[in-house]
């Protein structure tokens, strides 16, 4: 077997060095690849690390530097027109494998034309892939030459795919303003909006739970003795809270089967508001409409220093200092008592 061969095909060279492991074309370094299985898994692999959004922009941001490079390569050869180069570039790709490329309409004054792509290797892979849209990598390959070739920053409008059933894939191009710098600006930023609002979204549901669980925790009945049943109010009571504590405790108290129900001031907050002491007046007069007569206790200097200087009426329940005073009391009222 040859160690070393070479072969020209439509003027363009291919030589090989087996000593060496090298592959040259066009007398640089190349690599070959099969496509629908080793590229397959290389882009496979990508956009499984990346996700396909991601992937995308890299495939379409490399696939246009890449043809920036190639278009400035084109643009600096002396005595090779636009339209030379095109031809070059077009019969160069051909022979790597890169497909079909016909460049259509082209005019340089308005920097606009047509390319029509048909079984490029992007293509070949996304087949593989069983996408249902091809892939950025091309269209914006040819973006990046032009971009290069006539000194203007071009993009792309993908109108026919061959992935969807078209013969071919058909790309208009124009000079414009969009940038893979400013598309990979807008992923960014949208990539870390798409995070803020998983967070947001995260921190709503455990201030809820929190939430939930504070209610629960701080306003708890405490059924004490047959018929008796104790609600603490600890801490400070707003709107929300008050309206949570009134409803659990008007719907819990009949199955509690109670007869008394003793609220236990100790625990408010020391900034009581008339709100507060509203409140107190409220659920008293709600649990005497269901049968259950309400006793306070522990009510501090400070609560009844606001209840005088309120129009908060609390004349109609029995008060007392301490919790066991309280229930002393009821279980009287029961003709009961603690032995």
């Amino acid at each position: 077997m040859d160690k070393q061969a070479g072969i020209d095909i439509g003027g363009i060279s291919f030589k090989w060095d087996l000593e060496k492991g090298e592959f040259l074309f066009e007398q640089q370094d190349a690599v070959l690849f099969w496509v629908s299985s080793a590229m397959k898994s290389f882009f496979d692999t990508i956009e499984e690390v990346s996700g396909v959004e991601a992937s995308n922009l890299v495939f379409e941001a490399t696939g246009f530097r890449q043809g920036i490079v190639v278009g400035e390569y084109f643009q600096n050869m002396k005595n090779v027109s636009v339209t030379e180069a095109v031809g070059l570039i077009t019969n160069t790709y051909s022979s790597a494998g890169w497909g079909l490329a016909k460049v259509e309409n082209l005019n340089i004054e308005e920097k606009t034309f047509t390319a029509k792509f048909k079984n490029s290797w992007e293509y070949k892979i996304n087949k593989a892939q069983e996408k249902s849209v091809g892939g950025k990598y091309m269209p914006a390959h040819y973006a990046g030459i032009f971009s290069g070739l006539l000194n203007e920053n071009m993009w792309y409008e993908v109108v026919k795919d061959q992935i969807q059933g078209d013969e071919f894939t058909e790309v208009k191009y124009f000079p414009s303003t969009i940038t893979v710098n400013h598309n990979i600006g807008q992923l960014a930023r949208k990539t870390e909006m798409d995070e803020i609002l998983h967070l947001e979204a995260v921190v709503e549901d455990k201030v809820r739970d929190l939430t939930e669980l504070v209610q629960e925790l701080s306003s708890p009945i405490i059924p004490v003795l047959d018929g008796i049943v104790v609600v603490p109010l600890i801490g400070k009571y707003d709107e929300d809270r008050s309206e949570a504590l009134l409803e659990k405790t008007l719907t819990n108290l009949p199955s509690h089967k109670a007869k008394y129900v003793v609220l236990d001031l100790t625990g408010l907050n020391e900034n009581i508001s008339q709100h507060t002491a509203s409140f107190i007046e409220k659920i008293g007069s709600a649990s005497t409409l269901i049968g259950v007569t309400t006793i306070l206790v522990g009510i501090s200097p400070q609560l009844s220093i606001i209840i005088t200087q309120s129009n908060v009426q609390l004349s109609n329940f029995d008060c007392f200092q301490t919790l066991q005073h309280g229930i002393h009391y009821a279980l009287a009222q029961m003709g009961r008592r603690i032995i």
